[in-house]
């Protein structure tokens, strides 16, 4: 059997104001773009090329980024990439997004620091966050079998 690894980490500007949608459950649920942008050296010529990145957060992260992100703010994103698949007129499709577990605000647009978090309730499993406003904020843990 082959190993395998999912893992992607990300750093990029939101592209929209997050969209907050909530499951039957009622479990929260956000989506967002990213905008990743890669510049590289052309003989003497720097060359961007951007990439574009669907981006999901569930349950208390995506609370924390429907309150304090807005379209053109810096965001890290640690994840796994997911393959969502549907039919769609009668045609099949297919898109690769990212599912983040953890996200690390940046900055907001225009140079403004991102939110002090010591103001958001944290699960009560979870330490409580860091007075860091730089601090991450972790998704729900994986069951790790070691």
């Amino acid at each position: 059997m082959a190993a395998s690894y999912n893992k992607v980490i990300v750093l990029g500007n939101v592209t929209r104001d997050p969209d907050m949608r909530f499951t039957k459950s009622g479990t929260s649920v956000l989506d967002l773009g990213l905008a990743i942008t890669d510049k590289r050296k052309n003989g003497n010529e720097w060359i961007e090329t951007t990439v574009y990145v669907d981006t999901t957060l569930w349950g208390k992260m995506a609370e924390i980024a429907a309150e304090y992100i807005n379209k053109g703010d810096s965001v890290l994103i640690e994840g796994r990439l997911q393959m969502d698949s549907w039919e769609q007129d009668g045609k099949k499709r297919s898109k690769l997004k990212l599912v983040g577990d953890r996200m690390q605000m940046l900055g907001k647009k225009g140079g403004q620091n991102a939110p002090n978090l010591d103001t958001v309730d944290t699960p009560s499993e979870k330490p409580s966050a860091p007075s860091n406003p730089l601090a991450s904020i972790d998704g729900p843990e994986d069951d790790i079998p070691f």
